[in-house]
């Protein structure tokens, strides 16, 4: 057994390099009707809910987009938040994760 631990230390935006990943893409439905394809970034935790972090794939200008994830028939399964309350406490919780990426 291997003690394996993963550090990251600041968040890198290059674009033109290769992914030993694979990315998760998901299409979404933006406001206008129209379908974008989005990246998943990062999924972080809020009031033991899991939360993603979508960005629009291609164009690294754009806003981020944040959903609420649940796991239906062990699928993911990815929902705007509706909630103004949920909405405000899961910014707090992305606000503070950004600050970190920061420092």
């Amino acid at each position: 057994m291997t003690d394996h631990k993963h550090e990251h230390d600041g968040h890198h935006h290059d674009h033109d390099h290769d992914h030993e990943h694979e990315e998760l893409i998901l299409t979404v439905t933006d406001e206008n009707g129209n379908d974008v394809e989005v990246v998943l970034v990062e999924t972080f935790d809020v009031d033991d809910q899991l939360y993603a972090l979508l960005l629009e794939r291609g164009n690294p200008e754009a806003d981020g987009i944040i959903l609420r994830v649940e796991e239906e028939n062990e699928e993911m399964v990815f929902y705007n938040i509706e909630d103004e309350e949920e909405w405000k406490r899961v910014e707090e919780v992305f606000n503070e994760l950004v600050q970190e990426y920061d420092n």
